[in-house]
């Protein structure tokens, strides 16, 4: 088995569909693919007559992105997506791309993202709290760029006290891949672990949550201890 790439070395394409996409959470975006590699291939598609799409047209010089034209060819259907699709398919065969952003709130693009994992390629999926829970659970990862700070406010982002709750289908969720986990006579289990077995069953990501990473919200969470040592951080269910 070849030896993983150090993260710089990963190349990573992230895909943008302006039409369903806000240009104010670009920097957002572009920052949490840095857990992937460097975003080498840049890509924005829509039809750059419309006035809708003036403010990604201001970002196109600023952050090296490459405009794709898309025409309506017919009214009320968005050629945008089979373009998006195409290309991505023809990226992911190259066989330079270790992973991929997927900017949309549009559901139909979920067996796109479904089709990239089943090649073992990340690919995580940027939207807004109404994109449809299929494309989420599609995605390697989802985040929700409403509730990240710096959200534009005028573009229904969610402020700090509109956080999707820890709700009980996450904490049981939770639970599950720590009792499934491998654990010391304590009862911890390596955060580590649990983290991968939450990821094989969902999409979810702590910065949808207002948390930077999963350690930090584990150590929110009711009914769990944690447990910090040089290995890593430990977790434990109390009851």
């Amino acid at each position: 088995m070849p030896a993983a790439k150090p993260r710089a070395a990963r190349n990573i394409a992230l895909l943008i569909d302006a039409d369903n996409a806000s240009p104010a959470n670009l920097e957002a975006a572009l920052t949490i693919l840095g857990d992937l590699g460097s975003v080498n291939v840049r890509r924005v598609y829509g039809n750059w007559s419309k006035v809708s799409l003036k403010g990604w047209s201001k970002l196109v010089l600023r952050h090296a992105l490459e405009p794709q034209q898309q025409f309506d060819v017919t009214k009320g259907k968005n050629a945008t997506d089979m373009k998006m699709t195409i290309d991505a398919m023809d990226l992911l065969y190259g066989g330079h791309i270790d992973g991929f952003g997927l900017m949309t709130s549009d559901s139909d693009f979920m067996p796109l993202a479904i089709r990239i994992r089943q090649n073992g390629t990340p690919v995580y999926g940027f939207g807004t709290s109404r994109t449809p829970e299929a494309f989420r659970e599609a995605c390697t990862r989802f985040i929700d760029l409403d509730t990240l700070p710096g959200a534009d406010a005028d573009d229904s982002a969610a402020p700090p006290s509109a956080l999707p709750p820890l709700d009980a289908d996450l904490v049981k969720l939770i639970g599950e891949a720590w009792k499934a986990s491998k654990r010391d006579e304590g009862g911890f289990a390596s955060l580590s672990e649990v983290g991968q077995r939450v990821a094989n069953r969902s999409s979810f990501d702590a910065r949808s949550y207002g948390f930077s990473r999963l350690s930090e919200l584990v150590q929110t969470l009711p009914n769990f201890a944690t447990e910090k040592r040089e290995s890593g951080l430990f977790l434990k269910r109390m009851r």
